[in-house]
């Protein structure tokens, strides 16, 4: 059980360091580049998991493939592009806070298109996370709502990925990961090289596919891993801890001000 729990948090803390992280990493790669790096990162990070389980003959379906295509377009060219738009104009600890808007989405959606059921206290979750990222928005007049715009699409786009990934049969979690990694990647990657300045140092580049291996791709075995052995339910709830640990990482590692906006969305 306390080994289940750890699992789950150092996922949690895997994953909210991606957005520290990325920030820095922004001062020398555009965001279709470096996008892209993150997520060919993560195709390395499970590959080793990725060649066992599955159903084959469901792989072979034509719907099932056009899903996960599906998820592969929002989950992994669009929405980490939005993202990484958002953070180079904002604050990493706020773009944390933000990304609690993918509960949102996936919640809306699901009850929209999927038929997923919402009850009251659902709704007043929704409200409340709503109103901390409006309230992180227009601290200053105005000043952060574009890039909360970028960030709350990148967040309508993962929570079409979650919609889509929960009905996708046949492919395992990490053959998905991969997949998306593989194809999004190289595709975003394709477009930074004819959009954006060409690739930095090879440390820089190691770097990115480091965090990508381990952020994203590491991070959801180990979620796994712990959902296993605690129940969807409970391992969400711990590794819905994410945004609040980048956060932590953002002030620590990044020295960016504790702003009393941020204590008060959080």
């Amino acid at each position: 059980m306390r080994f289940a729990v750890l699992v789950c948090l150092v996922a949690a803390l895997l994953f909210g360091a991606s957005t520290p992280l990325s920030k820095v990493l922004l001062d020398h790669f555009g965001p279709f580049t470096l996008a892209g790096l993150l997520y060919l990162g993560a195709a390395l990070g499970v590959a080793p998991f990725s060649f066992r389980g599955g159903t084959p003959a469901l792989r072979r379906d034509p719907r099932q493939r056009r899903r996960l295509l599906s998820t592969v377009l929002f989950g992994g060219v669009l929405g980490p592009v939005f993202l990484l738009l958002g953070l180079r104009e904002a604050q990493a600890a706020s773009v944390a806070l933000w990304l609690n808007g993918e509960t949102v989405a996936t919640a809306l959606l699901g009850w929209a298109f999927f038929h997923e059921h919402m009850d009251r206290r659902t709704l007043l979750a929704i409200g409340v996370i709503l109103g901390a990222g409006i309230l992180l928005a227009v601290p200053d007049g105005g000043a952060s709502l574009r890039p909360g715009l970028f960030v709350a699409l990148a967040c309508l786009c993962w929570g079409m990925d979650n919609n889509l990934t929960a009905v996708i049969t046949g492919f395992t979690p990490s053959q998905t990961t991969l997949v998306k990694g593989i194809v999004a990647g190289t595709a975003n990657l394709l477009i930074g090289s004819l959009l954006e300045p060409p690739l930095p140092a090879p440390n820089l580049i190691a770097g990115a596919l480091a965090i990508g291996a381990f952020s994203y791709g590491l991070s959801i075995v180990l979620y796994i891993l712990g959902a296993q052995h605690l129940g969807a339910t409970r391992a969400q709830l711990f590794f819905s801890t994410s945004p609040f640990l980048g956060v932590l990482l953002s002030w620590g590692l990044l020295h960016e001000p504790m702003e009393a906006v941020q204590l008060a969305a959080g």
